[in-house]
Parts: structure tokens; C-alpha cells; sequence
């Protein structure tokens, strides 16, 4: 999702949770949604794949409940722009007593990459709706499903192209990718994750950055694979340990 010019391998830590755990995994019918709920499914998790378009969600639910015979794998409609959709998966979630672990706020768009100035603000709208807002209202909403867990965990689905620092670097690729309203959500993003952080000590909560990685969201164009891509992501769900708040699949990141 995110252009680096870092190619170092990483090793995910052992003994990630255990089969008891459940998940939400918000924008999961493709890319980097898609591949987070294989893998967690793989590790005998329950895993809720949230998608606002209820033919392929459930068609990529089955897909990934084909792939891991005996998986505890569930569709939930869930438009993360929407307070009902909202609402009425936090009902399904509940109402079916597997209870919640994890969150993860993978859902994202990437909207018009027009260089700055010629930027106008009706393109950020449709933008935060999603990359922003989306990650608040899931989580406002599956707050108390989350607090009732004995291990609960937030996930935030970020990018290096909200990293101020690396978007200064210029021997990062960040630095050259043309636009203002993608990278503007996502910096907004980490001071979200940021503060939920603070309000919100019983929950480890990260951020992470997928990485530049071959998805629908940029052509897949990006160097990496989806499994490469769901390194961060997988670790911040499932790992027992974190390298920080805000990380990718090398290790730490600046916000």
C-alpha cells in the first residue's frame, strides 16, 4: 500500500494468541483485508470479515473458510461509512457469542493523487469518510465488545505515506508520490491511534504500515507481496510482543 525502498525480511514472533481468539477484519473481501483473514484464520482463530458489498464478502468468506477446513470464519455487512451498517454488525457480533478480540481497521481508499495544488477540499471528503472517520466509528461502536476481552487488541491500518518523516526523506519513495488527501488521512490516522492509546490502557493499540505492496488500491504496482503486505498487520493482531506503537514489517516506524 505504501512505497518503502527498505527490503529487509522480518520473522513474525512465535506463539501468536491462541485459538480462542476472535477478530474483525474491517474491508476484508480483497488485497491486504483478504489476506489478514487467511492468515488468522490459519491460526484456528474466529475470524468476522467485514465487507460493505454482501456478495463478495460472502463469497471471500467462503473462500477463506474453503482454504482453512475447520476455520470459524463469518461474513458480517459492515459499511464502515454508515452508523447502521455499523450498528447492525456490532449486533451480529454480539448476538452470536464469539465475542471480540481484535480489531482491525483495514478498510481504505486512495482517492484522486492530484499533486497539492490542485487539490480542493471536496476531495478530502469521500476520503476521511473512509481512511479516517471509517476507523473511528468501527471503534467507537465495538468498544465494549473490545473491553470485555482479556487480551483486546487495535489494529490501525496505516501507511509510510502518512509518515511526516518519511514523506521528507528524499530517498524515500514516499517523498515522490504525487497527491495530498490520501497521505493527509492517514497522518491523521496515527494521532487517532495515537490517542486512543491514551484513553485506552487495557487495549494495545498500533499502528502499522503495510508497506508498498501489490494491491487493487494502487494497480498492483507495489513491489511487495499480500503476505509480505500483512507482516505488521498479523504481529499487531497476534504477536505477544510489539516492536511500538507504530511499526512495520521491519520493525519500527516514524510517525
Amino acid at each position: 500500500m505504501t512505497p518503502t525502498t527498505d527490503t529487509t525480511d522480518t520473522t513474525l514472533p512465535d506463539d501468536p494468541a491462541d485459538s480462542t481468539t476472535t477478530v474483525l477484519v474491517t474491508g476484508a473481501n480483497k488485497g491486504l483485508g483478504l489476506e489478514t483473514s487467511h492468515r488468522l484464520a490459519d491460526l484456528g482463530w474466529t475470524v468476522w470479515m467485514g465487507a460493505r458489498d454482501a456478495a463478495r464478502g460472502e463469497a471471500a468468506a467462503r473462500a477463506v473458510a474453503d482454504a482453512h477446513p475447520g476455520a470459524d470464519v463469518r461474513f458480517v455487512e459492515l459499511d464502515v461509512t454508515d452508523d447502521d451498517s455499523v450498528a447492525k454488525a456490532v449486533e451480529a457480533v454480539d448476538g452470536s457469542g464469539t465475542g471480540l478480540d481484535v480489531l482491525v481497521n483495514n478498510a481504505g481508499v486512495l482517492g484522486p493523487g492530484r499533486p497539492a495544488l490542485e487539490t480542493v477540499p471536496a476531495d478530502f471528503l469521500p476520503v476521511l469518510e473512509v481512511n479516517l472517520l471509517g476507523p473511528v466509528r468501527v471503534t467507537h461502536a465495538f468498544l465494549p465488545l473490545l473491553a470485555a476481552s482479556s487480551r483486546p487488541r487495535l489494529v490501525m491500518v496505516s501507511s509510510g505515506l502518512g509518515s511526516i518523516q518519511h514523506v521528507n526523506d528524499p530517498a524515500r519513495t514516499e517523498s515522490r508520490v504525487p497527491g495530498l488527501v490520501y497521505q493527509s488521512s492517514k497522518a491523521a490516522l496515527n494521532m487517532v491511534t495515537t490517542l486512543y492509546a491514551k484513553a485506552l490502557p487495557g487495549v494495545r493499540v498500533c499502528a502499522v504500515d503495510p508497506g508498498y505492496t501489490a494491491t487493487d488500491l494502487n494497480g498492483h504496482s507495489g513491489p511487495q507481496t499480500v503476505r509480505e503486505g500483512t507482516d505488521a498487520i498479523v504481529t499487531a493482531a497476534a504477536a505477544d510482543t510489539v516492536p511500538g506503537p507504530h511499526f512495520d514489517r521491519h520493525g519500527v516506524a516514524p510517525w
